[in-house]
């Protein structure tokens, strides 16, 4: 492990020598639901694109697990990435798809808490830390680098502890979106409060900064879903091209985790055959707060234009991303797949259905486990689990 961080630690660079300005031509971009003319547009697109949470490596953190990495150089970069994802999705929800980011400029105590969310620190909720070992439940060692439906599912369960949030995260199964789960996920009640008291022993920590201090609302939870997708073989199936390109165009739209093998990207848009993507293989030195609870966020944001590449170099191993604030939003969702998705008469990309299929197993929504040992705050040991179970029963008295 100390030889493959020391090597990736020497790929740290300045970016400007990597990046490609965008070229003087008459297209259109699209950037998360989002079109932009090049000729006219194209400062407003550099300033959208710099709005955007920018997660990348970092080094010098408190070690994962006590004892573990320092650094996720080498192997952190589809958390990254999926971090990235879920941020898009949490500004959509606090702040609006049409807030941008300034420079220097005094921005809103929303944004400061979702930056807070991805601190690199095991107190945060989506740090590093929490995702590489929630990562353990899903089969991958800290270290081990993770595919798109990995990330995925351990964001869906690191969602069930975030109460300020309250996302309802659906991750599809074999390709298929059921309309009938996800209103049944989004429309649930509220979660009980024997299961609310079982689960803040084991995840106190983290949710301390987390709570939303209104407490439980009743209505439609924000949806986050995600489409982990097979495009191909060995290469992206050209057939799934335009179906693909259509997804950026929604408003829905939080962009796609994928890239190369061992190597993630965060696409946000497109340009032609090209694909726009931010990079997490930069490392920088880990941020924390300060001591008012602010973050300085300039390393947070990708201030230059982004990599491309052609659609074809794309690994077929991919997820696609999609915020529905209300219900609404997601009945849109599904009109626009409808048309411009499922038109495919040959090999579609995913399927829509409305009723939960037969074959499967009910469809429970999730909840946070009772206790749980790699969420918010991991319990290393038995002593420790009594421990919080004594403390609980004195202020239960």
């Amino acid at each position: 492990m100390e030889s493959v961080l020391s090597k990736y630690e020497n790929q740290t660079t300045v970016l400007s020598e990597y990046l490609e300005e965008f070229p003087e031509t008459d297209g259109s971009v699209w950037i998360l639901g989002r079109q932009y003319h090049l000729k006219t547009d194209k400062s407003k697109l550099l300033l959208d694109i710099s709005a955007r949470l920018w997660f990348t490596y970092r080094k010098k953190f408190s070690p994962i697990g006590g004892t573990g990495p320092s650094s996720d150089t080498g192997w952190g970069c589809m958390l990254r990435c999926g971090q990235m994802m879920l941020a898009q999705a949490l500004i959509c929800r606090h702040l609006g798809r049409d807030w941008h980011w300034e420079r220097h400029k005094k921005q809103p105590e929303e944004y400061h808490k979702i930056l807070r969310c991805f601190i690199d620190r095991k107190d945060c909720c989506y740090s590093i830390h929490q995702m590489a070992q929630m990562g353990v439940g899903e089969g991958k060692s800290i270290g081990e680098w993770f595919g798109p439906n990995t990330v995925a599912q351990v964001l869906k369960k690191l969602a069930l502890f975030d109460e300020w949030n309250s996302l309802a995260v659906y991750v599809s199964m074999d390709n298929t979106v059921v309309i009938e789960d996800i209103k049944k996920m989004c429309w649930s009640p509220p979660q009980s409060s024997s299961a609310a008291r079982g689960s803040m022993l084991s995840h106190r920590s983290a949710l301390s900064q987390n709570k939303n201090t209104a407490g439980f609302c009743s209505g439609w939870k924000p949806l986050l879903l995600i489409i982990p997708l097979r495009l191909g073989i060995n290469h992206i199936n050209p057939i799934y091209i335009d179906a693909f390109k259509e997804c950026f165009k929604m408003p829905q739209s939080l962009g796609a985790l994928g890239g190369k093998p061992n190597n993630a990207y965060y696409f946000i848009g497109f340009l032609g055959n090209e694909l726009i993507y931010l990079d997490p293989h930069t490392t920088q030195i880990f941020v924390d707060l300060e001591e008012n609870g602010l973050v300085d966020d300039q390393s947070f944001h990708c201030q230059q234009a982004p990599h491309r590449m052609k659609i074809m170099n794309l690994d077929p191993s991919v997820a696609l991303g999609f915020f529905c604030k209300e219900e609404k939003d997601f009945d849109n969702w599904c009109s626009l797949v409808q048309k411009e998705i499922l038109k495919q008469r040959g090999l579609r990309m995913f399927e829509l259905v409305q009723n939960h299929p037969a074959h499967w197993p009910p469809f429970i929504p999730p909840a946070k486990p009772e206790v749980t040992t790699s969420g918010a705050e991991l319990i290393e040991s038995t002593d420790k689990l009594l421990e919080l179970e004594e403390e609980f029963e004195i202020l239960s008295v």
